[in-house]
């Protein structure tokens, strides 16, 4: 099963679930209220939403997440990697790195998490 898509508004109100979670639904509304500017029925909104993605449940006025934060980070940088490089993620981090410099720390730790895919540790 691939992950839902969850935009931009709703990786926001995601991040605050995320933290928190479980988490009534109007202690929701009240942490979107207070960060995010959103008046209830926004909040409510969002949750039906995302509850109808498969992306959180809300049982009893308690919300919590069916994707976690890694589920959906992963699936937004394969969509991007897919639509914007052709699925080639050299072309990718080539692109990344144009723009940014890895210090030498995050350069050995690509260098292990790629050694670790050639030795099978990364695949699922």
């Amino acid at each position: 099963m691939s992950t839902p898509k969850i935009f931009e508004s709703e990786y926001r109100f995601c991040l605050i679930l995320w933290e928190r979670e479980p988490l009534r639904s109007s202690e929701l509304v009240a942490l979107c209220r207070e960060r995010l500017g959103w008046k209830p029925t926004t909040t409510y909104t969002v949750i039906k939403r995302l509850a109808e993605r498969g992306v959180l449940k809300n049982e009893n006025s308690v919300v919590t997440s069916l994707v976690s934060r890694d589920e959906a980070q992963t699936a937004e940088i394969d969509e991007l990697v897919d639509s914007r490089f052709g699925g080639s993620l050299p072309a990718f981090i080539s692109a990344f790195t144009r723009s940014k410099k890895l210090s030498a720390a995050e350069q050995d730790e690509l260098r292990r998490l790629i050694d670790g895919f050639r030795r099978g540790e990364g695949d699922d």
